[in-house]
């Protein structure tokens, strides 16, 4: 819709607009130019409704706008406000279409002291961070499992790098641990641990990073929400795990490491697994791969035990069909062998060599031959006919 620029002439019908058509466009072009932004005013009116919701009225010495702060937001107020309080306000423009009214919707309150300056300044950096993604859950890396070195970031004088000593040694005495002093807390922190995650880069055959100190009051975890701590946090080339406080405290370090520990001694027990749990893996193994070998060993010795049956009732077969078939020709052979037919009573001559005599010729008159009969020899001679 496009509102009409002159009223000089009457409107034809259809450039007639009603109430809701006109709010509405308002509502659509607030909320295209609509963005997060931080305001610093004077509460002059506040009222809370049963609902839970907030409604309140800021000003300065020129304007004023209605708020509004939800009730799920207004539940993190960390100051009870009240009309005179000048605060800053994290929210954005908004528009009430069926009462025609601008009003600004806010998510965040704080007071303007040193308190909600730091606060102020704690979301700027987190803004910053998310937009350049380095607070995306999918840049995260995992972390190893046996690291052989491993670099700590964190005071030499805090019971935070006593705390990681103790519980690596106790559980992975072969991991090396190179410590790198840095302030962790007061001025001049953030640049000491932006410096000492810098020099993690450099060191050679490094696999993990640990990062963090004890715990303390909140201003004392200031250093780690530093936006220079966290870029060089992210920038470490190794996985990264970062233990800033006790297991209420979350940190901006905490959301752009690799992993986040509740305290040091936790962070030593991700960063380095259990020598007896891992001891305990490998008797498991041992025993399963034994139990496998022997279950394997005893399905091959069945195998070859059935193969064994196999082939000999196999080979007996073939045997027995060669057998068969030698039979069948033996029998052939018999059948055609000359002593069946000496059997059946005929005799063959051979003369002195074993030569068959066959024709009459060949017995002349006084020549004597062999006379082969089924059970012998017989000596002959031949005579002259009378």
């Amino acid at each position: 819709m496009t509102l009409p620029l002159s009223f000089d002439s009457a409107p034809a019908v259809d450039e007639v607009f009603t109430v809701s058509d006109v709010t509405a466009e308002v509502g659509r072009a607030i909320q295209r130019t609509a963005q997060n932004i931080w305001v610093r005013a004077e509460i002059s009116e506040y009222k809370v409704y049963g609902s839970g919701h907030h409604y309140f009225t800021l000003r300065d010495a020129r304007s004023q706008m209605r708020c509004i702060l939800w009730r799920n937001d207004a539940q993190r107020l960390r100051v009870t406000p009240a009309a005179g309080m000048e605060v800053f306000v994290l929210g954005r423009a908004s528009y009430w279409e069926e009462k025609g009214e601008f009003r600004f919707t806010v998510t965040t309150l704080l007071p303007t002291t040193d308190l909600g300056a730091a606060h102020m300044e704690l979301e700027r950096v987190r803004a910053v961070l998310k937009a350049d993604g380095l607070l995306d859950p999918d840049r995260k890396r995992p972390l190893p499992r046996y690291p052989a070195v491993i670099a700590v970031v964190t005071s030499t004088d805090g019971a935070a790098l006593r705390d990681i000593i103790t519980v690596t040694r106790r559980r992975w005495p072969a991991t090396r641990l190179l410590v790198i002093g840095a302030r962790v807390q007061g001025e001049g922190a953030p640049a000491a641990i932006a410096a000492a995650l810098r020099l993690v880069n450099r060191l050679p055959d490094v696999d993990l990073c640990i990062v963090g100190r004890g715990g303390g009051a909140r201003d004392d975890l200031a250093g780690f929400n530093a936006e220079t701590v966290c870029r060089a946090l992210a920038a470490v080339k190794v996985p990264t795990i970062s233990a800033v406080g006790h297991e209420t405290d979350i940190s901006l370090s905490d959301l752009v490491a690799d992993h986040r520990a509740a305290t040091p001694s936790a962070a030593a027990e991700t960063a380095v697994p259990d020598r007896r749990e891992v001891m305990r893996a490998v008797q498991e193994w041992a025993v399963r791969l034994s139990h496998g070998l022997t279950r394997r060993t005893r399905l091959a010795d069945e195998r070859m035990a059935r193969f064994g049956d196999r082939s000999r009732v196999a080979l007996e077969q073939l045997l027995q069909r060669r057998r068969h078939h030698l039979e069948r020709l033996a029998a052939q052979l018999d059948a055609l062998s000359p002593l069946k037919v000496l059997e059946r009573g005929f005799a063959v001559a051979q003369d002195s060599e074993g030569r068959v005599l066959r024709r009459r010729t060949d017995f002349p008159p006084g020549r004597a031959f062999r006379l082969r009969v089924s059970d012998g020899e017989v000596h002959a001679r031949s005579e002259e006919e009378g």
